[in-house]
């Protein structure tokens, strides 16, 4: 069995001119996202082996802060510019290129590609609430804990993965909640 966690990268600031997207920083507020899923991470000894991720600037910041709080800044991210908003299909390419040798994969990146890709992966059925949350948003700092019955993520394929676990930031304070987005 293989497990794979997805986690958006931070709210970023609008607020900071840049020149290229790519260079957009995360805010205060993604900061203080990025943290609280990285404790929670923690808290329930989710095992990571591997993290891929996009190298645009709001991943990394996401990173430089999820990492420690979830007591994984030992794993160095492999940055792969696909990842960087990428649609779901080029995610599952870049997840098949993991190989069999990591168990517990991370990848952090952007939507619509990562909400897609959970939505690809996992088949739809009655009273799925985890589904339903991911339809109608997969928000910034969400993170979402799937498992696959495969032995090989070159095995990996639509429908055939189940939740483990979906946590937002405003599941674990409030005061990151919708309604604050305009801060």
């Amino acid at each position: 069995m293989k497990s794979l966690t997805i986690l958006r990268h931070a709210k970023s600031g609008w607020d900071v001119q840049v020149e290229r997207d790519f260079d957009r920083p995360i805010n205060k507020r993604g900061q203080r996202g990025a943290e609280i899923i990285g404790q929670w991470l923690k808290r329930q000894k989710l095992p990571v082996d591997r993290i891929i991720a996009s190298p645009a600037v709001r991943v990394t910041e996401t990173l430089d802060i999820f990492q420690p709080a979830a007591d994984l800044d030992t794993i160095e991210p492999h940055w792969d510019r696909r990842i960087y908003l990428a649609s779901a299909a080029t995610l599952i390419d870049v997840i098949r290129d993991t190989g069999r040798d990591t168990d517990h994969l991370l990848i952090s990146g952007h939507n619509p590609g990562l909400e897609d890709l959970i939505l690809m992966l996992v088949p739809e059925t009655s009273g799925d609430e985890l589904r339903g949350e991911v339809e109608e948003k997969l928000p910034t700092s969400a993170l979402a804990r799937l498992e696959l019955d495969i032995a090989d993520w070159h095995d990996l394929d639509t429908g055939m993965a189940r939740f483990a676990a979906f946590i937002r930031p405003r599941d674990l304070d409030p005061t990151l909640a919708p309604a604050m987005d305009n801060d």
